[in-house]
């Protein structure tokens, strides 16, 4: 028995709740495209769509304003609601960061000292990784230069990680003036030993992209510097111990000379990430050929242990981090952003840590002692 009956409203709702003042393609902000999908002949898909939520800000090392916080928010949620899309890619502009997390200037010259303002900001912040962690499409960070403090917890949100072998990825939090607590001490003792995970946490050293793939944190490295019609590994990592894609490569940084030879090529040698996109667009020809609710389901399976630990800390972190503009965040962030007229980008921090065993106050004395002076 046929149900044409059945009275029935035509066309399709539009279910997006933000419009186009979240994007733009001037920096600071965040660029919105849709890509198709590519067949492995390299033929577009007609109708089918990547969605590509890009951090522009290339000049601050791909950094979130405020306002592009609230742009990725809006892209993920624009991405969940289109029903073209089959993922998400989150990436940046530029060769040499995909993101160093919050705009550290906008840190220390607005929120530092006005913790309910922070406070504000962080709300927009866990909304940013809830969108991430709830977007109702797979999540591909592709990673084209370091990821680090903010811009590591937000790339670590990500259900895949595919990056370019240049890219080195860390936390800077304890080191100036805060904790990676935007996710990282949710996601890396899941992923990591626990020695690793507090070790990456708290040391602020960058790891490299190999070294990173080999403890398990990303899906993928790809080499992306090119000469002529030959693409080079990263010069700067050591690849003699392990196996990666049938090579044996590591994953620790030369060093001395051959560091200083390393660099140099890095300098010169120009960025193609063909190879890179050639791998992207593998797994997304993957997805596409899965049924997207079974796909769903099994990824948002998994998704939920990792949300599991980041909505159980999510407000309790906020508030202590809100708190912590009043005190060792003031002095993290403004020696940060003064390093070009200091010279330095860090406090003394014997200085800092002998004014605390005296019992000092958290004072602008205590700060004018341990925070740089300008040169000159």
């Amino acid at each position: 028995m046929s149900l044409d009956w059945l009275p029935r409203e035509g066309g399709l709702k539009d279910h997006d709740l933000f419009g186009e003042e979240h994007f733009s393609t001037e920096a600071p902000g965040i660029i919105y495209e849709l890509h198709p999908i590519v067949d492995p002949k390299g033929a577009a898909v007609e109708g089918l769509y990547s969605a590509w939520v890009i951090l522009n800000n290339p000049t601050q090392y791909n950094s979130y304003t405020t306002e592009m916080v609230k742009g990725v928010i809006a892209g993920f949620h624009r991405a969940s609601m289109d029903r073209r899309v089959v993922a998400v890619i989150f990436t940046a502009m530029g060769d040499r960061s995909f993101c160093t997390g919050g705009n550290t200037k906008e840190y220390a010259e607005y929120y530092s000292n006005r913790p309910q303002e922070y406070g504000l900001y962080m709300d927009l912040f866990n909304a940013m990784v809830d969108a991430i962690l709830t977007c109702k499409k797979p999540v591909l960070c592709r990673v084209n230069g370091m990821r680090v403090a903010g811009g590591q917890e937000i790339g670590m949100a990500c259900d895949l990680t595919l990056s370019a072998d240049t890219a080195v990825f860390g936390q800077a939090g304890p080191r100036h003036g805060s904790a990676p607590d935007g996710g990282s001490t949710d996601f890396l003792p899941g992923i990591l030993s626990y020695d690793d995970a507090i070790w990456n946490c708290v040391s602020c050293e960058l790891w490299s992209s190999y070294k990173m793939k080999q403890k398990g944190l990303i899906t993928k490295t790809v080499p992306v510097l090119k000469q002529g019609d030959t693409f080079l590994r990263n010069p700067l990592v050591i690849t003699d111990r392990f196996i990666e894609d049938g090579e044996v490569v590591y994953g620790e940084f030369e060093r001395g000379d051959t560091a200083k030879a390393a660099k140099t090529i890095l300098k010169e040698t120009p960025s193609d990430f063909s190879l890179l996109d050639k791998e992207i667009d593998k797994v997304l020809w993957t997805f596409t050929n899965l049924f997207p609710g079974c796909l769903m389901k099994s990824i948002d399976g998994i998704r939920q242990k990792k949300r599991f630990f980041w909505d159980m800390t999510k407000h309790e972190h906020r508030h202590w981090l809100a708190a912590n503009m009043q005190g060792e965040a003031f002095l993290g962030f403004h020696a940060f952003n003064t390093k070009k007229i200091t010279g330095t980008d860090t406090v003394d921090f014997i200085a800092y840590r002998k004014n605390l065993a005296q019992g000092s106050a958290m004072d602008e004395e205590l700060y004018s002692t341990v925070l740089g002076k300008p040169q000159g």
